[in-house]
């Protein structure tokens, strides 16, 4: 992703991006479950790098799993600078995916946040690597408790979301919002006219304008905003 668009998507909420997609045909783009561990955290954006669990299967979801040449210790040796780790850990609440030190280990390498519809464990530890993680609470078990993990670089769905690696992936206050890639150029030339409409709108509200013919705006509205720009 170039400095340029990077940055653009790092001044609009996703609560915009919803919008913008919306108006695009796409409804199911934010991931459920995906609330900030920390808050005041800033919107961060980057490339999704993905990985799946299953359930647990007993021969399978065992401590010994964690040295297998497919677990998420090697799944997170292969994790780029700045991208944004999404987990697929099906909303599965009593089983941490990851604790203070597969997290500190992506702190180190640059990843930019972790992204997952299942928990975190060793909270504390956890916010003591930097590391910027969206999940829906922690738990103490480990993940063999109650996931398998099977892949990583593969799509998956991550609160009820198809994520595919290198999809665009913006996280702020409100959760977690993706972006197709083919739909990337787009969606940021939309996005920015539409944060730039509704900052204009909420200036008018707090001036005392009323809401019909504002929000959206009429014809009239269109032609002031359109001068104001000017």
């Amino acid at each position: 992703m170039d400095a340029q668009t990077k940055a653009v998507l790092e001044g609009i909420s996703t609560a915009t991006l919803t919008t913008v997609l919306l108006k695009k045909g796409l409804r199911n783009v934010w991931m459920r479950g995906t609330k900030p561990l920390r808050e005041g955290q800033p919107r961060i954006v980057g490339r999704a790098f993905t990985l799946r669990f299953v359930p647990a299967r007993e021969d399978l979801a065992t401590p010994e799993s964690w040295s297998s040449p497919i677990s998420t210790r090697a799944a997170i040796e292969d994790m780029p600078e700045g991208c944004i780790a999404v987990v697929d850990a099906m909303g599965c609440l009593d089983a941490g995916i990851f604790g203070d030190i597969l997290c500190a280990r992506m702190a180190k390498k640059g990843v930019a946040a972790l992204v997952t519809d299942g928990v975190v464990r060793d909270k504390a530890g956890v916010l003591g690597t930097g590391l910027p993680v969206w999940c829906d609470g922690a738990a103490a078990p480990p993940s063999v408790a109650g996931l398998t993990f099977v892949a990583w670089q593969q799509p998956i769905g991550c609160g009820g979301v198809a994520v595919f690696p290198d999809d665009v992936v913006v996280v702020d206050q409100d959760g977690a919002v993706l972006i197709p890639q083919a739909l990337l150029a787009q969606v940021v030339e939309i996005a920015e006219e539409q944060e730039r409409l509704e900052n204009w709108i909420m200036g008018e509200v707090e001036n005392g304008a009323t809401l019909p013919g504002l929000y959206p705006p009429n014809a009239e509205n269109k032609a002031r905003y359109e001068a104001s720009k000017k």
